[in-house]
């Protein structure tokens, strides 16, 4: 899972596996699989540095 941020400031985790699209619209908005979606304060760029990194700490 990985921390992000509403566009608030209110901090949250999400499980990256359920992320089915992402968008800047100029805002992030992250969609899941189950429809429920999300505007984030990170970026798309952002986004997926946070999983990549997530990720490696898996491989370890």
């Amino acid at each position: 899972m990985i921390k992000v941020h509403r566009l608030n400031g209110e901090e949250f985790m999400l499980n990256e596996r359920h992320i089915e699209i992402m968008e800047e619209l100029p805002d992030t908005v992250v969609t899941l699989t189950n429809d429920r979606k999300y505007v984030l304060k990170e970026s798309v760029a952002e986004i997926l540095g946070l999983i990549r990194e997530y990720r490696k700490t898996l491989e370890a």
